[in-house]
C-alpha cells in the first residue's frame, strides 16, 4: 500500500495489480460479506472526502503513469467513488453517420435538426441511406438537404435488408469512424459524439454504444446480454426502467465493457469495421448488431457502453412482435444467430 493514496489505498493496489495481472477472472460466489459500523466510511463516505480525493487520484495517476494519458476523474451521481472519465481525444478526426430512411420525414428531419444544432463536435459527415421510399414529402425534404454541404443522400436499390443498406452506406463515406445511427433517434447529449469516440479511438475498443431512451424516458438500451429474452439470443439490460435510475450497482452511471452494443447508435473505427466485414448481410432484419459486436470481441476488442452520450430513440415500445411473415422471419434469424454463436452462447455472457 502507498501512504499518499490512504483512504483509497486498496483502489490504488488493485489497479497497479491489474497492470501486471494478464488474466482478471471474476468468481461467481458469494466470498465475503461486508460489515460496517455507523463511522466506518462504509456507512457515510461522505464523512471523509480525503478518501475520495485519494480514489481520483488513484484514477488519474494510474492513467497517467501507466497509459501516459491525462484524464479528468469526475464523481457521478451514483456515488462519490463511481467515475466519470474523460479521455482526451487525439486529433479531429471525421465522424461519419450512416442513416438508413424509408420515408418517415418528420421522424428523419428531427435527427437531422439534433445533430445540426445540437452536436459540439463539428467534423462530421452524414449519409442518409433512401430505401424504397413511396411519399413526396421525404424527396422534397432530401432536396432541402442537399443545402447542407454535411449531409448527401444516397440511394440503396432492392429489398430491405439493415445490413446491407448499412454496408452500402458505409462505402459512401470518408470519415475514419463510423456512426451507424437510426433514424428514430434524437440527440440530447451535446457532447454526444466525443464521448463515443474516446473510447472508439482506444487500440482496444470495437463498438462504442450510448444510453437510448424512449419517449417517456424510460430506458431503451443501456447494454446487451446475450443468452437474454424469449429466443435465447439477446437482451437489453435495465430495460424500461426511469431514465434517473442509477442501475444495479450504479451501472447506469459508468462506462464499461458489455458484450454488445445496439445499432441503432453505435461508434466504430472504420478500421475495426473493415477488420470484422462489416455487418452480416445474412441477418437481414434483427441480430445483425450483436452479431457484429460478437465478432469484433472475437478479434479481440472490447465493446463500450457509456452512458454519457445519451439520446432518445423513439421506436415504438408497444409494437411488439409482429405477426406472420415477419415473426417467422425473426425467429428463423434468432435460430441462425443461436447456431452461430452457439459456444458464446453456452458459456454464458462474460
Amino acid at each position: 500500500f502507498r501512504s499518499e493514496y490512504d483512504g483509497s489505498q486498496d483502489h490504488d493496489m488493485i489497479l497497479r495489480l491489474t497492470e501486471e495481472a494478464k488474466n482478471v477472472q471474476h468468481i461467481p460466489k458469494i466470498l465475503y460479506y461486508w460489515r460496517s459500523h455507523p463511522q466506518s466510511v462504509a456507512a457515510d463516505i461522505g464523512a471523509k472526502t480525503y478518501a475520495i480525493d485519494a480514489a481520483k487520484r488513484a484514477v488519474h495517476d494510474h492513467m497517467r503513469d501507466y497509459y501516459g494519458i491525462e484524464v479528468e476523474v469526475e464523481s457521478t451521481r451514483a456515488f462519490p467513488t463511481i467515475f466519470q472519465i474523460k479521455y482526451p481525444i487525439t486529433g479531429t478526426p471525421l465522424v461519419s453517420i450512416v442513416i438508413p430512411n424509408k420515408d418517415h420525414v418528420e421522424d428523419l428531419r428531427r435527427c437531422i435538426q439534433s445533430i445540426v444544432n445540437k452536436s459540439t463536435w463539428t467534423n462530421y459527415e452524414i449519409v442518409v441511406v433512401e430505401n424504397n421510399s413511396k411519399e413526396q414529402s421525404i424527396f422534397d425534404y432530401y432536396k432541402e438537404l442537399e443545402a447542407l454541404p454535411q449531409v448527401q443522400v444516397v440511394t440503396y436499390e432492392g429489398e430491405f435488408n439493415y445490413s446491407r443498406i448499412n454496408n452500402f452506406g458505409v462505402s459512401k463515406t470518408r470519415g475514419e469512424y463510423l456512426l451507424l445511427l437510426n433514424n428514430d433517434t434524437e440527440v440530447i447529449t451535446p457532447d454526444w459524439m466525443e464521448q463515443l469516440l474516446m473510447y472508439a479511438q482506444r487500440k482496444d475498443v470495437g463498438a462504442a454504444g450510448a444510453k437510448l431512451y424512449y419517449g417517456d424516458d424510460t430506458i431503451q438500451h443501456a447494454g446487451v446480454v446475450i443468452g437474454l429474452g424469449a429466443h435465447r439470443s439477446a437482451g437489453h439490460t435495465h430495460y424500461k426502467m426511469p431514465r434517473q435510475h442509477l442501475g444495479y450497482m450504479g451501472r447506469l452511471c459508468y462506462a464499461q465493457d458489455v458484450t454488445a452494443v445496439t445499432g441503432a447508435c453505435l461508434m466504430v473505427s472504420r478500421a475495426a469495421y473493415d477488420q470484422v466485414g462489416g455487418l452480416d448481410e445474412s441477418f437481414t432484419i434483427s441480430l445483425n448488431d450483436v452479431d457484429f459486436c460478437l465478432k469484433l470481441r472475437e478479434a479481440g476488442y472490447l465493446n463500450i457502453f457509456t452512458p454519457f452520450a445519451e439520446l432518445y430513440h423513439y421506436e415504438s415500445k408497444t409494437r411488439g412482435m409482429e405477426e406472420g411473415e415477419k415473426l417467422r422471419r425473426y425467429e428463423r434469424e434468432c435460430a441462425h444467430f443461436r447456431e452461430k454463436w452457439k459456444a458464446q452462447l453456452d458459456a454464458g455472457d462474460p
